[in-house]
C-alpha cells in the first residue's frame, strides 16, 4: 500500500506554523487536519492579499481560530463561554467594530469572532481611528474569509449588510444588525456608527447567559 506524498507548502515558511500547531493540539486534531487547514487558510487570505508580507502569520493566526472553533464543535458545543460571530460583506468596517467593541466590554466573558463574505485586502483605517478613539485596540484585525467552521462553533451570528451570501446553519440564532456602511464615510459618520453599534451590544450583552 503506497502513502500520499504530504501536500506541497504554498509558503515554505508555513512549517513553523504547522509544527507549533501540532504542539498546540497535540491528541486532539491529526498533522493532517492542521496542514490543511493552514495551507487552506492561507490560500484564501491570498486572494484578497495586496501585500503578501505578514500572510504566512495570518495564515496561523485564522488557521488557530478554525480550530478551536472545531474543537468546539467536536467537543461540546452549547456550553462554555457564549460564542458570537459577526458577519458582513468584507471585514473591514462594521463587523470589525462590532466584534471588537463586544471583545472590548465582554472582557473575555464572550468569545468574538468576526468575517467577511468577500474580505477586503486590509480593515478601514477610519474604523480602526474611531475605536482608538473609544479605548479600543484594532492592531492585530485583519479581514478574514468566512469559514464554515467559525459558523458552526457560533451561538449567534449576526449579520450586518451582507445579504443572500451570509450564510444560515440550523440550530444558531441569527440577528440582523440594520447598520450603516463606514466604507467612503468621514470619521464623523464612522463615530455614529460606532456608537449605534455600541448600542445594541449592550442590549446584546443583556440578553446573553451568564458563564
Amino acid at each position: 500500500m503506497t502513502t500520499s506524498p504530504p501536500p506541497v507548502l504554498p509558503d515554505e515558511r508555513l512549517a513553523s506554523g504547522i509544527a507549533r500547531l501540532a504542539v498546540r493540539y497535540r491528541g486532539r486534531f491529526a498533522a493532517e487536519t492542521i496542514q490543511r487547514l493552514v495551507i487552506d487558510s492561507y490560500e484564501r487570505l491570498a486572494e484578497h492579499a495586496r501585500v503578501r508580507t505578514h500572510l504566512v502569520v495570518l495564515a496561523e493566526h485564522l488557521a488557530t481560530e478554525r480550530l478551536d472553533a472545531l474543537a468546539h464543535i467536536e467537543g461540546a458545543p452549547g456550553v462554555g463561554l457564549p460564542r458570537v460571530l459577526f458577519v458582513c460583506s468584507h471585514n473591514a468596517g462594521r463587523s470589525q467594530l462590532a466584534a471588537a467593541l463586544l471583545a472590548h466590554r465582554a472582557a473575555g466573558q464572550v468569545a468574538v469572532s468576526s468575517a467577511g463574505t468577500h474580505p477586503a485586502a486590509e480593515v478601514e483605517p477610519v474604523v480602526a481611528q474611531a475605536l482608538t478613539e473609544a479605548g479600543v485596540d484594532l492592531t492585530d484585525a485583519f479581514p478574514k474569509p468566512l469559514t464554515d467552521e467559525v459558523v458552526r462553533a457560533a451561538d449567534i451570528v449576526i449579520t450586518m449588510g451582507c445579504g443572500d451570501a451570509c450564510p444560515i446553519v440550523p440550530g444558531r440564532r441569527y440577528l440582523d444588525w440594520p447598520v450603516a456602511d463606514p466604507d467612503g464615510a468621514p470619521i464623523e459618520a464612522v463615530r455614529q456608527i460606532r456608537d449605534d453599534i455600541n448600542t445594541r451590544i449592550t442590549d446584546l450583552l443583556a440578553g446573553l447567559p451568564s458563564t
